[in-house]
C-alpha cells in the first residue's frame, strides 16, 4: 500500500499487521527480555509482549474463521479480546490498554474514514486509557512512549491529507526517538545502561505498523541490543526486600462501576498496579505482599478467576539455575505438518505438535507439549520458520517455571527436523546431543513443490493461479506448469552444492510425484541415496531434503 495515496483500514491489512508484528516481537524478543529491569529485573518483558500480542492475533483469527462476511469489526474486536484476556506481566497488560482503545475508535469509524485521522484519534484515546489505568504512572515507561507516538500523529494528520502511512511514520519515528529518551526520565534505567523494555516493545509494534501500510521497513529504527551496553543490574525495586513480593494477576467479571473502588482497595497493598478492561471484562495486575487481600479485592468487585501469582525471588532463583530439577529423562518435541509426518516423529520417539496450513501452532500448545512429555531435558523442534519465535517463547516459559532444560533448534523445514531427530541420542551430554542435531539440521538443505493459490509476484517472477513453484530453503526459485518437470529442477540444484542422501516426503495431493522423482534420481544420481516417506502433508506435494 502506498503511503502517498489516501489509504484506509481493511482486513486484509489488520492481518498482514498481525502476522508482521508477531514475527517482529518474536525476533526482538530476547533482547526486550534483557532490556527488563523496571519495575522487576525478571527479564520478561519481551517473552509477555509477544504472549499478549499472540493470543490477540489468535482469538481474531478465531473470530475471523466464524464470520463468513470478513466483517473488519468482528476481526477487531477478537484482537481487542484476546488481547486482555492473554495479557501477561505489566507491560503486556499495558499493551492490551493500548491496543483495546485504539482498536475501538477504528471500528467506530464509518466506511470512508477509517483513515489517518482516525488513527491519530484512536492513538490518543490509547495512550489517555494506558495512564488511566495504571495506579501511578511512571515517566521513562511504555507510557511515555506511547505518548509522544501519539502526540507525532495528531501533528502529522493534520497536514497529511490523509496519508495513513504517514501518520503512522511519524507516529513510528516519535516513539524511537522517545524510547533513546526514557534513561533521562528514569534513573533505574539509566543506572543499567538500558532503555525501556516495554517502549521498546511497543517500538518493535509500531514499526510492523508502518511495515505493514507502506511496505516498506521503517529507516532509523533502534538499535537491537548489541549495540547497547547492558551490565547486569543490582536487586532494585521490587527485588529488595522492601519491595513487594509478588505479582498478582487475575481476570474480572465485574461491573464498570466497581472498578474505582477496587483500585482504591489495591492501590495501598503495593505497587505497579495496573486495571485495564471495560464492558464487564477486566485484567487485574499488582505487586504486593499479601496476596489474599490482592485476591479478596477482587472478590469484593466482582468475580475473579485465572488466578497467577509469581514469587519474584523465585523466580529469580529459577532464572539463575538456582533450583535443581524434578523431572528426569530427555524428550524432542516436534512440529508436524501433515498426518504422516506426525507418525513419523512419534515412531521416533518425539512428542508430536500438530500444524497445518493456516493453523500453526500456539505458544500454549508446545508449551502444553513441553509440559506433558514431564522430562528434565526437552528439545524442541519447530520445523517451520514462522513457529520459531513460538516455541522460543514456550521454551522461556518453561524455564522460568524451573526443574527443565529446554533448548529450541530453529529448524525451518520438515526435513530438517527429520534430518536433526535421526541423530538425536539421549545418552549423550544434553550439550552434545543439541549440538549434533543443530548440525544435522544446519547441513539439511531443503526444497518444496507447492502450487499458487492466487496470482503474485515471486522471486523467480510472476505466478497465476494453478502454476507450479519451486522452493529453497523458504525462496521461491522456479515457476513452471508441471509438478515433475518443477521437482526435477530443484533437485538439481539441490543437488549442485553436493548431497549423499534425499529425502523425498510425499504430499496429501495423492500424486506419484515422489516415486518419480525418486525414480529419476536412481537414473541421473545412481551414488546418491534416496528414501521416500508419505507425509501427507497439505498443499505441498512433495518435500524434499538433501544431506
Amino acid at each position: 500500500m502506498n503511503d502517498d495515496a489516501v489509504a484506509t483500514f481493511d482486513l486484509e491489512t489488520v492481518l498482514r499487521f498481525s502476522e508482521v508484528a508477531l514475527a517482529a516481537l518474536g525476533a526482538a524478543r530476547e533482547e526486550i527480555d534483557a532490556l527488563n529491569v523496571y519495575p522487576v529485573p525478571d527479564g520478561d518483558t519481551g517473552t509477555n509482549l509477544f504472549l499478549t500480542f499472540e493470543s490477540a492475533r489468535n482469538l481474531m483469527l478465531e473470530r475471523i474463521e466464524g464470520d463468513p462476511d470478513g466483517d473488519l469489526r468482528v476481526a477487531l474486536t477478537g484482537f481487542a479480546r484476546g488481547a486482555l484476556l492473554g495479557a501477561r506481566g505489566n507491560s503486556g497488560v499495558i499493551l492490551s490498554q493500548l491496543v483495546g482503545a485504539l482498536l475501538k475508535r477504528i471500528g467506530e469509524a464509518g466506511p470512508h474514514d477509517r483513515s489517518a485521522l482516525v488513527f491519530a484519534e484512536g492513538l490518543a484515546r490509547a495512550t489517555e486509557a494506558s495512564y488511566a489505568a495504571v495506579g501511578q504512572p511512571v515517566e521513562g515507561t511504555i507510557l511515555s512512549v506511547a505518548k509522544a507516538a501519539s502526540e507525532a500523529a495528531a501533528r502529522a494528520a493534520a497536514v497529511s491529507h490523509n496519508r495513513l502511512g504517514h501518520v503512522i511514520r511519524a507516529a513510528a519515528s516519535a516513539a524511537r526517538d522517545a524510547l533513546d529518551r526514557t534513561p533521562e526520565q528514569l534513573q533505574v534505567l539509566k543506572d543499567a545502561g538500558v532503555v525501556d523494555a516495554g517502549g521498546r516493545g511497543l517500538c518493535v509494534i509500531l514499526d510492523a505498523a508502518e511495515t505493514a501500510v507502506t511496505g516498506k521497513r521503517p529507516i532509523g529504527s533502534t538499535a537491537p541490543l548489541g549495540a547497547r551496553a547492558i551490565p547486569v543490574p543490582l536487586p532494585t525495586g521490587d527485588l529488595t526486600p522492601e519491595g513487594p513480593a509478588y505479582e498478582v494477576m487475575y481476570l474480572l467479571d465485574a461491573d464498570d462501576e466497581a472498578i474505582p473502588r477496587l483500585r482504591r482497595a489495591l492501590a495501598p497493598l503495593g505497587d505497579s498496579l495496573v486495571v485495564v478492561g471495560g464492558d464487564g471484562l477486566w485484567n487485574v495486575h499488582v505487586h504486593v505482599d499479601d496476596v489474599g487481600a490482592a485476591v479478596e479485592a477482587g472478590i469484593e468487585a466482582g468475580r475473579p478467576y485465572r488466578i497467577r501469582v509469581t514469587h519474584f525471588a523465585e523466580q529469580v532463583e529459577r532464572r539463575g539455575g538456582h533450583l535443581a530439577p524434578a523431572r528426569t529423562g530427555r524428550k524432542v518435541v516436534v512440529v508436524a505438518a501433515g498426518a504422516g509426518l506426525e507418525e513419523l516423529f512419534a515412531q521416533a520417539g518425539a512428542s508430536v505438535v500438530p500444524a497445518r496450513p493456516g493453523r500453526r501452532p500456539s505458544t500454549g500448545q508446545i508449551l502444553e507439549a513441553i509440559r506433558d512429555a514431564g522430562a528434565a531435558e526437552m528439545i524442541v523442534l519447530p520445523n517451520d520458520p514462522d513457529s520459531i519465535a513460538v516455541a522460543e517463547a514456550a521454551a522461556q516459559a518453561v524455564r522460568d517455571e524451573g526443574g527443565t532444560r529446554v533448548a529450541v533448534i530453529p529448524t525451518s523445514a520438515q526435513v530438517q527436523g527429520l534430518a536433526a531427530l535421526a541423530v538425536h541420542e539421549p545418552g549423550r551430554t544434553f550439550e552434545e546431543d543439541v549440538l549434533h542435531m543443530t548440525s544435522a539440521a544446519r547441513h539439511a538443505r531443503s526444497g518444496a513443490v507447492t502450487v499458487a493459490a492466487r496470482r503474485a509476484m515471486t522471486t523467480a517472477g510472476p505466478c497465476e493461479p494453478g502454476d507450479v513453484l519451486g522452493v529453497i530453503e523458504g525462496d521461491f526459485v522456479v515457476v513452471g506448469d508441471d509438478l515433475f518437470h518443477v521437482a526435477t529442477r530443484v533437485l538439481e540444484r539441490l543437488l549442485g552444492g553436493g548431497g549423499e542422501l534425499v529425502t523425498f516426503v510425499a504430499g496429501a495431493d495423492g500424486t506419484t510425484l515422489a516415486e518419480r522423482c525418486a525414480s529419476y534420481l536412481a537414473a541421473e544420481h545412481p551414488t546418491v541415496d534416496v528414501v521416500v516417506y508419505d507425509g501427507g502433508q497439505e498443499r505441498y506435494p512433495l518435500l524434499v531434503g538433501v544431506e
